[in-house]
């Protein structure tokens, strides 16, 4: 189970506690502007820390959702990759938002365990490309939890199944934001997607390769998502030698 006992780190001014929270299915507007709010609390105290020299303890946050089918654009995504308009998604119960995250355009919905970490990578290491790459190997490490080989694909964010090969598709995508070394927006696992919402849109603008979920790569009708959650934590905490503490849902 989810640790819930809040610890005092071991090292001075270094909180690598993680205020974990399970906001279930929620609308991706509403999640995104929670994000917002602790993203900016969190920038705020940093400021605070710099113009005023307050040491001020700075947060950190770990939210799991899961959203309503939607599709996002990263910044410097390119619309073109939605092969549909937005009238149609609209008929597929589908949204549509352009977000202030890196990489392209990505399909969030139903059998997705979508992660969003807020963090003062002050905390850890201030290091994105670090940051990035942990959090691949969080999903790597879970999955050969299921006796599956999973991998990175170079040049590519993500983790991938059979690289190099006609048959590469990826499992989890991820797109970030990061400003004063506080993060948001995070990786979505496929589990027991609808790989059909996939065929609406060029996945982050890649254009050959394909993507999968733990469900289809286990050859099972479901997989138990609360204990994917369970290991994916377990690996994050080992990774960023940190603790959580479970708060109330919002």
């Amino acid at each position: 189970m989810f640790r819930g006992i809040f610890v005092s780190s071991y090292l001075c001014c270094l909180n690598k506690n993680i205020i974990l929270q399970d906001l279930g299915n929620i609308d991706y507007k509403e999640a995104w502007e929670y994000q917002e709010q602790l993203f900016k609390e969190t920038v705020d105290i940093k400021i605070k820390n710099r113009r005023e020299d307050a040491g001020l303890e700075t947060p950190n946050h770990f939210l799991f959702v899961e959203h309503p089918h939607v599709f996002t654009l990263g910044k410097s995504g390119n619309f073109d990759n939605l092969l549909v308009s937005e009238k149609e998604l609209a008929a597929k119960n589908a949204t549509f938002y352009k977000i202030n995250r890196g990489g392209d355009i990505t399909y969030h919905g139903p059998g997705q365990i979508v992660g969003y970490p807020i963090l003062d990578l002050d905390n850890f290491f201030r290091d994105i490309h670090k940051y990035l790459r942990l959090l691949e190997e969080m999903v790597i490490l879970t999955l050969a939890e299921y006796g599956l080989t999973a991998e990175r694909s170079p040049g590519e964010t993500g983790v991938w199944f059979d690289v190099g090969t006609p048959f590469a598709r990826k499992i989890c995508a991820l797109g970030v934001r990061a400003s004063r070394w506080v993060t948001m927006h995070g990786f979505a696992f496929n589990i027991n997607a609808d790989l059909g919402y996939f065929d609406l849109m060029i996945p982050c603008g890649i254009k050959d390769k394909s993507v999968t979920s733990l469900n289809v790569e286990l050859g099972q009708a479901t997989v138990d998502e609360a204990e994917v959650k369970e290991k994916v934590l377990k690996h994050f905490t080992e990774l960023f030698e940190a603790e959580f503490v479970q708060k109330s849902l919002v």
